[in-house]
């Protein structure tokens, strides 16, 4: 399946001793800041749950476990515009199976995926049919994870898409589908505004569709589009990191970058910044901080928002076929915007819980999903 002239090499995760043991000793020297009154959510990350984290971080979470489980499928490393490309590529022993490029979020990485790569490569295995089955390739984002160091300016979620496109023809697949959330789900409509060759659809968990401004849009939206308002009103009231990002990343890097616990409080999506809905555990958590740690990305994985704040790019419709997975304690994809904005939303189904993390939280549920959406697809 890979192209044997293209140069792509094996990768192997294997963070060094020195690297844990300095992690340790900076835990061990942890000042958190005077707390706020009540010691809750309302201000941002508290103490409480930050020491109760810190305290499993040193004690209790095994990162050569963690490492062993990311090392238990092939990652591989290649060069695409002048940058380093890190991927996981799990092909499907099952003929026929559908080429699938699973895309992270922000913050996240390529180990949310850990999960469903059984179940996805291997239906048969885990309760689905042989005609299900996927093969799986994971980038990581330039300038995420182990696709580093972010080699120049301008990384948009379109050159992304325009990169991964690359990746999938340089590992033999002249048709394929995307699926993410987040970053990811950025980048998987990109891929559907590109539309390359044999691209099959994108399937995501959100679809960033906002009001225009036209009054009009508002007089025949349902509760559910309102819920979606709601929602919407109160993650921008918490989710201040996004204009940071977008206009002065390299600053607050500094810090995040010099304190492990600074990482993990900036990192609080993860927990739906505390309002009671992540079902995210400690040790998946800690996963994905631990890789923001090592491999000191937190400056060049902000960078994205920025970039996207100052690329100037027009609105374009995607004409794509496109599933969306709604899950209650997520972003609600609202969906008279987002008809407007991608006229071929062929699937759009709602789950009871889990949220922005599903492929971490209901992984289960999402892989039916994918199931279900790319099925449609064959017809």
């Amino acid at each position: 399946m890979t192209n044997t002239t293209a140069p792509i090499q094996s990768f192997r995760i294997e963070i060094s001793q020195a690297e844990i043991d300095d992690l340790q000793e900076r835990l061990s020297r942890t000042r958190l800041p005077q707390p706020a009154p009540g010691d809750d959510w309302d201000y941002g990350t508290p103490n409480h749950y930050l020491r109760e984290m810190v305290d499993h971080w040193r004690d209790g979470f095994d990162w050569r476990e963690q490492e062993a489980r990311i090392n238990d499928v092939p990652h591989y490393v290649t060069e695409i515009d002048g940058q380093t490309i890190h991927f996981i590529h799990v092909p499907s022993a099952e003929p026929g199976a559908t080429p699938l490029l699973l895309a992270h979020s922000y913050p996240g990485s390529f180990a949310e995926f850990l999960d469903m790569i059984g179940p996805l490569t291997d239906p048969v295995a885990h309760g689905g049919r042989a005609e299900d089955a996927f093969s799986v390739v994971v980038p990581s984002m330039p300038g995420f994870g182990f696709s580093t160091p972010l080699e120049d300016r301008g990384w948009t979620m379109a050159r992304v898409a325009r990169t991964y496109d690359t990746l999938m023809r340089r590992l033999g697949y002249e048709s394929y589908g995307s699926h993410g959330s987040d970053g990811g789900a950025m980048v998987s409509r990109e891929l559907g505004l590109l539309n390359p060759p044999g691209f099959l659809g994108l399937h995501v968990l959100q679809l960033f569709s906002f009001p225009s401004g036209d009054p009009a849009e508002f007089e025949n939206l349902s509760p559910a589009d309102y819920a979606g308002l709601k929602h919407l009103e109160w993650f921008q009231a918490v989710g201040g990191y996004n204009a940071i990002n977008a206009s002065r990343p390299q600053t607050v890097a500094v810090g995040v970058s010099d304190s492990p616990v600074g990482q993990l409080a900036w990192n609080e999506l993860f927990n739906s910044f505390g309002n009671g809905t992540s079902l995210v555990t400690q040790d998946q958590i800690l996963t994905q901080v631990s890789l923001y740690w090592f491999t000191n990305t937190s400056a060049s994985a902000g960078r994205y928002h920025y970039e996207e704040a100052h690329s100037g790019a027009e609105p374009a419709v995607n004409h794509a076929p496109t599933g969306v997975a709604v899950f209650a304690d997520d972003f609600r994809t609202i969906r008279a915007f987002a008809d407007r904005d991608n006229d071929n939303i062929v699937h759009y189904n709602e789950f009871p819980d889990g949220g922005h993390y599903a492929m971490l939280e209901r992984p289960d549920v999402l892989v039916g999903d994918l199931r279900a959406f790319f099925a449609g697809l064959r017809g």
